[in-house]
């Protein structure tokens, strides 16, 4: 995983710091699995995603609808790895799985 010092600062000001750092550990492992290499941005725009997503999760509070039919040619990879950090997150509507997909799947398109 490559942190820039942006990310480095996200990370370290969250409020859920235990709980972020562990989503990134399984994402990272995810990631690896799929050979799939974010890029610094790419880390330092989701880092600040999975926090944001982490408040959400925490506050009880939902994202507003996502229509899945826009989500149609990500990949099963990418979608599989969005879910299993839904899941790891938790407290998290289905919606939040294709909208964090779009980080995997920009991630894939790195190694083309």
């Amino acid at each position: 995983m490559k942190i820039t010092d942006d990310a480095r600062k996200i990370i370290d000001e969250s409020s859920n710091k235990v709980e972020l750092e562990a989503s990134l550990e399984k994402i990272s492992e995810l990631l690896e699995e799929q050979k799939i290499e974010p890029t610094e941005l790419q880390w330092t725009i989701l880092i600040n995603h999975v926090n944001e997503m982490i408040k959400r999760s925490k506050a009880d509070e939902k994202m507003s609808g996502v229509d899945p039919v826009m989500f149609e040619e990500v990949s099963k990879e990418a979608l599989m790895i969005a879910d299993k950090v839904v899941q790891h997150i938790g407290n998290l509507p289905q919606d939040e799985m294709y909208v964090l997909s779009i980080h995997f799947e920009a991630a894939r398109q790195n190694e083309v």
